[in-house]
């Protein structure tokens, strides 16, 4: 089995068992794993610690037996493995920011989400650690030709972006070739707002409000590769960045570019692609990782 393959079957057995003890010692014993590399294994792939997930896959589980009112709060929190009501109740809080007593008055409504899709990207192993798979590289300068516009996280954020980068693509035939960038910059602290420009490495003249062309500057980045839509991915990019960054001992450069998207096709955005995050280049940053 592969690296993703391990971690799928890992979710599954742990979705099989939450009504029973879970440990790291179980469920890398299940995989013959030592539980040290699979601990590793596993947050490098989910982003989130073993434990951390097993709670709130229990949390998860908890949902509808509340909702059906058959088996007392008590109960369920012993069925799911944990120690008192109190730590169910506290723990179910934190999760969704209300007591398991509202749910069963039926305020507010809360379903069951199924197992969480494994964000797919290749890895390595760095001193018995494991990352995502990075290069060190250097992004070159470049005129890009698209659509610019302002997206705020405290809104319907993905839905601004794919409206908007959908009006890229309809001008764009099937003689336009090559790679789509998509270019986030200008994230200020304690600010939600950060503009997005989605275009091409070629001159387009599209008389429409929106439409620019904007240099991009040379860059020295991680380059890392995804599958999968990155609005949907972003925790696992930033568990993935942060642990780049103590790994390699790296620091985020001062650009106002936050990251770079690049797909090969621009006709095919749902393919695999690259993510470019500018970093500082030391002086021994000669080659690559």
């Amino acid at each position: 089995m592969d690296h993703h393959e391990v971690v799928e079957r890992a979710l599954i057995h742990i979705e099989e068992r939450l009504d029973q003890p879970l440990s790291l010692d179980e469920v890398a014993d299940a995989f013959h794993l030592s539980k040290f590399y699979f601990h590793r294994l596993f947050s490098a792939m989910t982003g989130i610690s073993l434990n951390s997930y097993i709670l709130s896959r229990r949390l998860n589980a908890s949902l509808p037996l509340i909702r059906e009112g058959r088996t007392s709060l008590t109960d369920i929190a012993s069925q799911l493995g944990f120690g008192t009501p109190s730590s169910f109740t506290r723990a179910f809080q934190r999760r969704y920011g209300i007591a398991p007593s509202s749910l069963r008055a039926h305020l507010p409504p809360l379903l069951p989400v199924p197992i969480p899709p494994l964000v797919r990207r290749p890895i390595k192993n760095i001193n018995g650690d494991v990352v995502a798979d990075f290069t060190l590289t250097e992004f070159a300068p470049m005129r890009l030709s698209g659509i610019v516009f302002e997206v705020d996280l405290a809104s319907d954020y993905e839905a601004t972006i794919r409206s908007h980068s959908n009006l890229l693509l309809q001008e764009l035939d099937a003689s336009v070739q090559g790679p789509c960038y998509v270019v986030y910059s200008n994230c200020q602290p304690d600010s939600t707002r950060f503009n997005v420009l989605c275009g091409i490495p070629q001159e387009l003249r599209i008389e429409k409000p929106f439409y620019f062309t904007v240099d991009v500057p040379q860059l020295f980045c991680a380059k890392f590769t995804y599958t999968g839509d990155l609005l949907e991915i972003g925790d696992v990019l930033k568990t993935d960045y942060a642990r780049f960054l103590k790994i390699s001992r790296q620091e985020t450069d001062d650009s106002h570019i936050e990251l770079i998207q690049r797909f090969d096709d621009v006709h095919d955005l749902g393919s695999s692609y690259h993510i470019f995050a500018p970093i500082q280049k030391l002086p021994l940053d000669s080659e690559e990782e």
